[in-house]
């Protein structure tokens, strides 16, 4: 059974990180893509980075330079190294996994404030 369980969030302020972790269980890395996602409040959930075939890495051209998705095949977790934050990144991050055969899966968030 997947499971995705993030943590990490918190409040920073601007120009500061956090690192944001999803553990998982049940999953295959090699088989599926997996990643975050985010929503701000009255704004739709978008994809902020993922990794597919735990090789190929997607990142949301507003957070390119800043966020690196990283994983631990070992561990079964998922981390994102969010850097130079700003007031606009604030949001509850997701982590979310897509097998390639199946439905795809939900953690619950992990609240990001950024104060300015």
């Amino acid at each position: 059974q997947v499971q995705l369980v993030e943590s990490g969030g918190g409040l920073v302020q601007a120009g500061g990180s956090l690192r944001l972790s999803c553990a998982a269980s049940g999953i295959a890395f090699s088989t599926s893509a997996i990643g975050w996602y985010r929503q701000a409040p009255g704004k739709q959930r978008e994809l902020v980075a993922q990794i597919a075939n735990d090789r190929n890495t997607n990142y949301a051209d507003v957070v390119k330079g800043r966020f690196t998705i990283s994983t631990d095949n070992a561990k079964k977790a998922v981390y994102l190294q969010m850097n130079s934050l700003k007031p606009e990144d604030a949001a509850v991050y997701y982590c979310n996994y897509r097998p390639w055969f199946g439905r795809e899966y939900w953690g619950s968030g992990t609240p990001v404030t950024v104060s300015s």
